[in-house]
């Protein structure tokens, strides 16, 4: 994932800021209803809007997707355009199956 501007509640950021602690993060840029559900214990959730379109390395300027599912190590494991289509498919390969209620 390329490090990016973003505006959160708490003011403008870079996406590496979000990738500190390690976890999987899903930015979520506008994704009407999006959630982690049962993941929420594993993935981090941040809302946010992109500043601008984004600068992508060989690509050039593309508009910013509604919502990035980001791996640990900073690679994108999903991207969402306007719907949550492959999300529950994506949290289960990278991240494991939902867990259970006791």
């Amino acid at each position: 994932m390329p490090d990016l501007d973003v505006i959160t509640v708490e003011g403008p950021r870079r996406v590496f800021t979000f990738l500190h602690d390690a976890r999987p993060l899903l930015l979520d840029l506008g994704a009407p209803g999006l959630d982690v559900g049962p993941w929420a214990a594993r993935v981090r959730r941040i809302e946010a809007h992109a500043a601008s379109a984004w600068e992508l390395p060989v690509l050039g300027a593309v508009p910013a997707p509604t919502a990035v599912l980001i791996r640990p190590d900073g690679y994108v494991a999903w991207v969402g355009h306007g719907t949550a289509d492959g999300l529950r498919d994506a949290l289960t390969t990278w991240f494991g199956p939902p867990p259970t209620a006791p």
